[in-house]
């Protein structure tokens, strides 16, 4: 599918941006240099998608990336973040009441926790290993449930049974792993 930045796209990584470094002066959440590049390198992953979710679940947001940036794009999908930590999620709804992102609700907890939502797609950066990740977001898992993780050069020990596509960007791989449903082998 094509999903492309545009002028309101870049506005709202500048706010972003603004929003983090304001937030870093007293509770150093994040040491990014280069949010922009950040950003691209969060919806450069919507090259891969295949979909547009209409639910998506973000487990260990941190500070939103990649989910924020991905709301920016995909204006009609709901984001759920999921973010245990008081400080990171407390900035996760600073961003998102001040950026008026109205398809971002935060959850201040585990993704293990959630009883009720159910994902098209599931996020994460850099959160754990892909099966570990897998198992514990089977609740929030249905039949045609997608994951699109971000992960480095040696994402091959973690795939292995997985039916998944893999996007090669410079140091980034995107996977977009299909068939969730066959936790019972993991």
């Amino acid at each position: 599918m094509d999903f492309k930045a545009d002028c309101d796209f870049f506005n709202l990584v500048f706010k972003f941006k603004e929003l983090l470094e304001e937030f870093n002066k007293i509770h150093n959440l994040s040491n990014y240099k280069d949010i922009n590049k950040v950003a691209l390198d969060s919806i450069n992953s919507l090259k891969i998608l295949d979909f547009y979710p209409k639910n998506c679940i973000d487990i260990g947001s941190g500070s939103g990336i990649p989910a924020i940036f991905l709301s920016f794009i995909l204006k009609n999908t709901n984001f759920y973040l999921f973010e245990p930590n008081n400080k990171k999620a407390s900035f996760l709804t600073y961003v998102k009441i001040n950026l008026d992102l109205k398809n971002v609700f935060i959850y201040k907890n585990k993704i293990e926790e959630e009883k009720n939502l159910k994902a098209d797609l599931i996020t994460s950066r850099a959160v754990m290993k892909t099966k570990e990740l897998i198992k514990i977001s089977k609740n929030v898992i249905k039949n045609d449930t997608k994951m699109l993780l971000f992960k480095g050069s040696s994402y091959k020990d973690e795939v292995d049974g997985l039916n998944y596509s893999v996007l090669n960007n410079a140091n980034r791989n995107y996977l977009l792993i299909k068939d969730l449903l066959c936790l019972e082998k993991y």
